[in-house]
This record gives structure tokens, sequence and C-alpha cells, in this order.
């Protein structure tokens, strides 16, 4: 018999709270500006790479008044070696300009402010809200998306808003800033995108796709 969406969440969830106890983002950073950079830099770049970049970036402006009051072209040189420099760099200059001059230096808790910012968008934003201040909101980033689909916790999601949604109301308020960082990490080490390693995962019994690939009714 196929396991009903119910029963696949139920077993997902179950499986990390007991094999994953302790799940949290892999970018360094000591406060929430210093994560918005680093998510804003992550944009198409591994962690690892941001985690090289960032040090330096940080010594250099360890706050959004230093960062403020940089040239584009300063911050450009420090971070030259991730993806996408030039435009990040703009980003990153005007998202601390805005913390300075619109909110006192202050970055605000809620997600509708904070995708005022440049270079945030709404899965920058729920990453920053679910870590720093533990808000029950799930972001979707390449990963998440890819996972969750696969695994069939999001059938018929055609972008990552929907995905969103659906895991939203599907996971309950005290797992989902977690459920985040379980469905990222699993896909980045397990469930990568050209050759999941179906037989080394946990998730297996419950997975859509598993069930697909090996024509099993688990």
């Amino acid at each position: 018999m196929a396991v009903k969406i119910r029963d696949r969440y139920k077993g997902v969830l179950n499986w990390f709270e007991v094999n994953m106890p302790v799940a949290e983002t892999e970018l360094s950073y000591t406060d929430p500006f210093q994560l918005i950079v680093a998510v804003i830099l992550s944009a198409q770049c591994t962690d690892k790479r941001v985690n090289m970049i960032t040090p330096a970036l940080f010594e250099r402006f360890p706050d959004a008044r230093s960062m403020a009051g940089a040239s584009q072209d300063e911050i450009f040189d420090l971070i030259r070696s991730c993806s996408y420099p030039n435009s990040k760099a703009k980003h990153l200059r005007g998202m601390a300009d805005m913390i300075v001059n619109r909110f006192g230096g202050v970055i605000p808790m809620e997600r509708d402010e904070l995708t005022l910012l440049p270079g945030v968008g709404r899965k920058t934003a729920n990453v920053i809200t679910s870590v720093v201040w533990k808000n029950p909101v799930i972001a979707v980033d390449t990963h998440v998306f890819r996972v969750a689909g696969r695994i069939g916790l999001t059938p018929g999601a055609k972008n990552p808003l929907q995905s969103e949604l659906r895991l939203t109301k599907e996971i309950p308020e005290g797992q989902r800033a977690q459920a985040h960082h379980w469905l990222l990490l699993h896909g980045r080490y397990t469930c990568t995108a050209r050759n999941p390693a179906c037989k080394s995962c946990g998730i297996a019994p419950w997975c859509a796709y598993y069930q697909k690939e090996t024509g099993l009714k688990v």
C-alpha cells in the first residue's frame, strides 16, 4: 500500500528528530547582521566558500554602519571569489545602508521588513527569522525545494512558494525552523541532485522517489 502523505510527513520528521537532533546552518556568523551578509553571499555559492570569504569581510566591516560607509568596490574586492560578486557587493552595501538609515541600525525582525533590504528575498528573510528568532517559518532554497518534492512532501508544487506553503501547512510549528535544516542538509549530503544515496538513506521507507524507483509499495 502506498504511503499516505500524512504518514510520510510523520515518518520523515520522526526519523530526522531521532537521527539528526542537531541541525543548524553551516554558515559562520556571530550576530544577525553577519548572518544576513552570509546568506546573501551564499546564493548560488557553497557555504564552504562563503566561510572562506567572510572572516576578512567581517574584520573590515563588522557591522552595518561600517559596511554602509564603504564603497561598492571595497566590498567587491573582499568577495570577488564568490559567485556574482558585482551584484552581491551592490546588495550588501545597499542592505547595510538601509539598516542604518531606515531601521536605525537595528536588524528588523519581521519578514516583510527584511524583504525591503536589497538582496533579501523571502527565502533569506525566512532563514534570518527562523535561525535568529526561531520563528516557525520554513525557508525553501534549491535543496529544500528539490528534496521536499522528490520525497513526496510537496506533490504538485511548481515553485518555492508553493513548496513553502505546503510544508508550513503540514509541519508542526515547533519543528518548522529545524525542518529547513533537516531537508537542506539531507539534500546536500544524501539526497543529492544527480546521484541520491537511496540505499543508505534512512527515510527511504517514506520516500515517493524511492518507492517509484524500486517499485516497492512501502
